[in-house]
C-alpha cells in the first residue's frame, strides 16, 4: 500500500461531498460510507475529520449557511439608508430562490434537521442571529427579527408548495413591517 499523501483540501472535499449527498439523496441516505464514496476518499478520511454524522452536518450547514450572507453582501442594500429595504429584501429572497433550487432546498433541509439533531441548532440560531444582525443595520433589532422570521417563511412556503416566488407580495409584507414604509397600493376591504 502507498503511503499516505499529504491532502490539504481533503476536509473541505468531505463537506462538500457531504451536500452533495444531502443535495442528491436527502439527510436520511447521509452517513460517512456515502460521503467517503462521494468525495472518492478512504472512510477512515471521514472518521478522522468527522467524528460523528452531527460533526459532519454543522459543517455543511455552516457552509451552506454563508450562501444566503454572501447573497446579502453582494447587494450592498444594508448599507444605503435611502434604499427601500422591503424592496431590496424581496429582490434579494428572488436572487436566492432564483439561483440553483438545489442549493436552496439543501440549506433548508440541514436547517431544518435542527429539529431532531440538537448539535445543529447552535448553527441554525447562527443563521437567524446572523442575519437578524446585518438588518439591525437599518431598523431595530425587534423588527430584524420578525423581517428574517418572515424571510424565512415566505421561503419554505415557496418550497414547499412549488409555487413561484411572488416579489410584489414579499416587497410588500416585508413593508408591513417596518416603520414608516410604503404599504403599496393600499388597504384592501
Amino acid at each position: 500500500m502507498a503511503g499516505r499523501r499529504y491532502d490539504p483540501e481533503r476536509r473541505q472535499r468531505i463537506i462538500d461531498a457531504a451536500i452533495r449527498v444531502v443535495g442528491r439523496s436527502g439527510i436520511a441516505r447521509l452517513t460517512h460510507r456515502s460521503v467517503a464514496v462521494e468525495a472518492d476518499v478512504p472512510l477512515g478520511s471521514t472518521t478522522y475529520h468527522f467524528k460523528t454524522l452531527d460533526e459532519l452536518m454543522v459543517a455543511a450547514l455552516r457552509q451552506a449557511n454563508e450562501g444566503f450572507a454572501k447573497t446579502i453582501a453582494s447587494r450592498g442594500a444594508l448599507e444605503d439608508p435611502r434604499s427601500d429595504l422591503a424592496a431590496e429584501l424581496a429582490a434579494l429572497l428572488g436572487e436566492w430562490l432564483g439561483g440553483e433550487r438545489a442549493g436552496v432546498e439543501l440549506e433548508y433541509e440541514l436547517y431544518l434537521a435542527a429539529l431532531r439533531r440538537p448539535a445543529l441548532r447552535p448553527v441554525a440560531a447562527e443563521w437567524c442571529e446572523d442575519t437578524a444582525a446585518l438588518l439591525s443595520r437599518r431598523t431595530d433589532p425587534v423588527t430584524a427579527r420578525a423581517l428574517v422570521a418572515l424571510m424565512d417563511g415566505i421561503c419554505l412556503q415557496v418550497l414547499l408548495t412549488g409555487t413561484p416566488y411572488d416579489e410584489e407580495y414579499a416587497r410588500e409584507a416585508l413593508g408591513r413591517l417596518l416603520p414608516g414604509a410604503d404599504r403599496g397600493r393600499g388597504t384592501e376591504s
